[in-house]
């Protein structure tokens, strides 16, 4: 059979299995690669015409399906992955930290705090269960966090301080925590993991290298290229700030593993500077580049060993970058999402209709033909029918939560709740630093909007999306703009009560929920606090001098702490 009746085949197959659920299992099972991109704002992907060198990404747009209102539920790494993972927004979590700090009938405060269930309700178990090689690699951060010696030694892990200067027992212990972190995700129903990154990068091993992770991610598709399989390859990039990633390009020995005594096997590292400079690109813009260049390993070898056709490839963020944290659409909620897949879909499509990150787990156990196991929850819609029409809407709105804030998007509109607990509102109302410094925090639901959004710390916002895409001009107080915030507040309320036992504010009152009735003077003193904070970013750093000619300068400082630590 030549290459055109095998894809007619396949598309004919597709159509089938599309038709009913019945009929999925007739398809010829696809492979699915997530390659997962992190803190990647959708501005600044080439696709949507960002300036910058990607042209693998311009080639997976132009050979499949570009989505422009993709959105992630949390804006943070651990409760974006885990919901990639699951199918199952952070609230819907079940994992004993998150059951811990948020007992059933109280509010949670979705961050950094959920992790995979120990019952392995995951994308990755089931698959393998119906026959998928399920495969990691890079960067995981779902895992949970470990604290102390004995808990890290119970799982068999090395402690190993942050920012400890290098050593080779350090890299000893680096090396074994890699080949554990292994063992502990195919505890989690991954059939295969290798070049595992635990969570973010730490000194002395904070250096990306893209080349290793991809090393793994071809030899997992090289020894499963014969059966269905399922990969998650998350790298690394472009996480931190810009200058971290062509700093980078001078460490091709420094791994999640430690250094390594040779270099990696596949690399682009060498050119990735004189491609950035041939395009009138700068320093600031080489970790696209080299991100891209990974992409563009993946699909040669899909090409290479002949599965391309029947391999979905999906590209996508974990979210955006510049409202990280928030709940705001721009570079925030809203990410940059490119899907193919020749025999399952139309090449060079543009897809306008909304989309969120618990829909792809659905949508691969349809593909998959996998039957889930009783009491299997997931939060999302499969995403298959936009495959056959892509104007055709699977859902009218989608559901943000992160911190203390919800939110819900439609393709007009964008409404924000942000509502405290009545713990919360005692402790502000008190002055206690460590909750005002928490909500306006990473996981807070506010992060770094507030410095960019005049209402960002309030208790409503509705923003025109069409007018005011960036949500400059809160419209929640509108008298014109009544009936729209009820119809956003009404979606809000249905989308809350998919979690049961979960309250929040005056939408789903109980537990600790408080409403936003009375809380004028809570709002008014975390923005004062966070002008402050604003205005100390401003201020230009003053050199510390010794109080006197006798007294040690800071590195000394430093230094002595190591003999101290030492020492001990």
């Amino acid at each position: 059979m030549n290459v055109m009746k095998q894809h007619l085949l396949c598309v004919a197959l597709l159509a089938v299995s599309l038709a009913g659920p019945s009929h999925v299992a007739a398809a010829p099972r696809p492979n699915i690669i997530v390659f997962l991109v992190d803190d990647y704002d959708k501005p600044e992907a080439s696709a949507y015409g960002g300036k910058v060198l990607t042209p693998n990404l311009d080639r997976l747009a132009r050979e499949g399906m570009r989505f422009d209102n993709a959105f992630v539920t949390s804006t943070v790494c651990t409760p974006s992955r885990y919901t990639f993972l699951t199918g199952r927004c952070a609230s819907s979590s079940y994992c004993h930290k998150f059951t811990q700090l948020f007992p059933k009938g109280t509010q949670t405060s979705p961050g950094f705090n959920v992790a995979l269930e120990n019952d392995n309700m995951n994308v990755a178990a089931v698959l393998a269960k119906s026959g998928y090689a399920t495969g990691f690699v890079g960067k995981y951060h779902v895992g949970g966090e470990h604290h102390g010696p004995e808990q890290l030694n119970k799982l068999g892990l090395h402690d190993i301080p942050k920012n400890v200067p290098y050593s080779k027992a350090i890299n000893r212990k680096q090396n074994e925590n890699e080949k554990r972190h292994r063992e502990l995700i195919k505890e989690r129903g991954f059939t295969w993991a290798k070049h595992i990154y635990w969570g973010n990068t730490k000194a002395p091993f904070q250096m990306h290298n893209p080349e290793w992770t991809i090393e793994a991610a071809i030899e997992f598709i090289e020894l499963h290229k014969d059966q269905p399989f399922y990969l998650h390859y998350a790298t690394t990039l472009l996480h931190g700030p810009n200058r971290s990633w062509h700093k980078s390009l001078e460490h091709p020995r420094v791994t999640g593993e430690g250094m390594v005594d040779r270099d990696p096997a596949f690399g682009t590292r060498k050119t990735v500077m004189q491609r950035i400079q041939k395009a009138g690109l700068t320093e600031n813009e080489a970790g696209y580049l080299w991100m891209d260049d990974t992409l563009g390993m993946i699909l040669d070898k899909l090409d290479e060993l002949k599965i391309a056709d029947n391999t979905v490839v999906l590209f996508i963020a974990d979210h955006g970058s510049n409202n990280k944290g928030s709940l705001q659409k721009f570079r925030g909620a809203e990410v940059p999402c490119l899907m193919r897949w020749p025999a399952g879909m139309q090449a060079g499509v543009v897809c306008d209709q909304l989309i969120q990150n618990t829909d792809f787990v659905p949508t691969w156990f349809e593909l998959a033909g996998a039957r889930l196991p009783k009491g299997y929850h997931h939060d999302g819609v499969s995403l298959g029918p936009l495959f056959k029409s892509p104007q055709k809407a699977v859902r009218d709105h989608v559901y943000c939560e992160m911190g203390a804030a919800r939110g819900v998007m439609t393709k007009d509109y964008g409404y924000i709740a942000l509502r405290y607990t009545q713990d919360q509102l005692a402790a502000i109302r008190a002055g206690e630093k460590r909750t005002i410094k928490s909500v306006l925090g990473l996981s807070g639901g506010v992060s770094r909007s507030w410095g960019k959004h005049p209402d960002a710390i309030s208790a409503d916002q509705l923003y025109d999306l069409r007018k005011d895409p960036e949500a400059q001009d809160n419209l929640a107080g509108s008298p014109k703009h009544r009936a729209t915030l009820r119809d956003m507040r009404a979606r809000l309320t249905a989308s809350l009560k998919q979690f049961p036992d979960r309250p929040y504010g005056e939408f789903v009152p109980g537990g600790s929920a408080a409403s936003a009735e009375g809380t004028v003077d809570v709002f008014r003193r975390l923005r004062e606090v966070a002008m402050d904070y604003k205005g100390a970013r401003k201020r230009p750093k003053t050199s510390r001098k010794p109080e006197s000619p006798d007294a040690p300068s800071r590195k000394q400082r430093r230094e002595q702490r190591k003999l101290d630590r030492k020492k001990k």
